[in-house]
C-alpha cells in the first residue's frame, strides 16, 4: 500500500501530542478508524501519546491504519529515566516514529547531533522515521528558509546516508504555522518541498528521493488540505490540532484521497 517511486501514496498522520488519556485515545481511534475504512488512495496514521501505544495498537489491529510513536530515546535500553526506545515502540506495535519535531527543538533543546543518533535507532530498528524539518519566522523574513532546511535535512540522516535504500518520511512543518492558525499557502509549502526533494536526490540519490513522502504540516485542516495536497512534491500532512476530532481527520484523510 505504501507510495512507489512513479506514484507516491498521500501518507496523513495525526500526532496527537500531550492529549488523550488511553480511554479518549481508544474511543476516538474507534471512530477514526471506521470512518475511513472504505477511503482508498491514501495511506494514514496516528501518534498517540506513549501510555496510549498498545491500546491503540489494539484498536487498529485488521485496518491499513499505521502506528507511530512521538519520540525516542536513541539507546536500546539503560538507566535514562522518563525516555522511550526503539524497542519498546515497536514492541507497543508501532511501525514509525515522529524525530525532530519543532516542540523537541525548540522546547527541549534538540539539536541536530541528537536527532541523527535518534534517526540510526529507528532505522537500525526497522522503524520509519517521520523527520521533521522546518523554519522559524524570523528565518523565513531573514530568508534563510533553505539553509534552515537542508541544514536540519543533512544533520539528521547524516548517520543514515549510506544506509542504502532508506525507509523515510519527511514532514515539512513551517515553525510559524504550527498552531497559529497560520497556513503556507501551497505555493510556498511546494517550493520547500521541491527543495526537500532536490536535497535528498544530492543526499541519499535520485531513486530514494523520488520514493520518500514529503508531508507538510502546519495548521492543516480540512479546508486547505485538498488544495496542498494537489502540489507536485506534498505528499501527504502532518496533522496536529485537527487530527484530534476524528470526524476533522477523516475529512482530511478524505481530501487526500483525491
Amino acid at each position: 500500500m505504501w507510495g512507489s517511486m512513479s506514484e507516491r501514496t498521500p501518507f496523513i498522520v495525526g500526532n496527537w501530542k500531550m492529549y488523550k488519556t488511553v480511554a479518549e485515545a481508544r474511543g476516538a481511534l474507534t471512530v477514526f478508524r471506521d470512518a475511513v475504512r472504505n477511503i482508498d488512495g491514501v495511506d494514514c496514521g496516528v501518534a498517540p501519546p506513549f501510555p496510549a501505544l498498545e491500546t491503540c495498537a489494539a484498536t487498529i489491529t485488521g485496518s491499513d491504519i499505521a502506528l507511530a510513536g512521538q519520540n525516542l530515546y536513541p539507546g536500546d535500553e539503560g538507566a535514562f529515566t522518563g525516555e522511550v526506545s526503539a524497542p519498546m515502540l515497536k514492541a507497543a506495535g508501532a511501525t514509525h516514529v515522529i524525530i525532530g519535531h519543532s516542540e523537541r527543538r525548540h522546547l527541549f533543546g534538540e539539536d541536530d547531533t541528537l536527532i541523527a543518533r535518534k534517526v540510526k535507532s529507528a532505522v537500525d530498528q526497522n522503524l520509519i522515521p517521520i523527520l521533521c524539518v522546518g523554519e522559524t519566522q524570523e528565518q523565513r523574513e531573514a530568508d534563510e528558509t533553505a539553509e534552515v532546511v537542508t541544514a536540519q535535512l543533512g544533520g539528521g540522516l547524516t548517520k543514515v546516508k549510506s544506509a542504502g535504500q532508506l525507509d523515510l518520511v519527511v514532514a515539512y512543518e513551517p515553525v510559524w504555522a504550527i498552531g497559529t492558525g497560520l497556513t503556507a499557502t501551497p505555493a510556498q509549502a511546494q517550493e520547500v518541498h521541491g527543495l526537500i526533494r532536490d536535497f535528498l536526490g544530492d543526499f541519499l540519490g535520485a531513486t530514494s528521493a523520488q520514493e520518500t513522502r514529503i508531508q507538510y504540516g502546519g495548521s492543516v485542516k480540512p479546508s486547505n488540505a485538498a488544495e496542498l495536497l494537489a502540489e507536485r512534491d506534498i505528499d501527504g500532512a502532518l496533522v496536529g490540532g485537527a487530527s484530534l476530532d476524528p470526524s476533522s481527520f477523516a475529512a482530511i484523510v478524505e481530501a487526500a484521497a483525491g
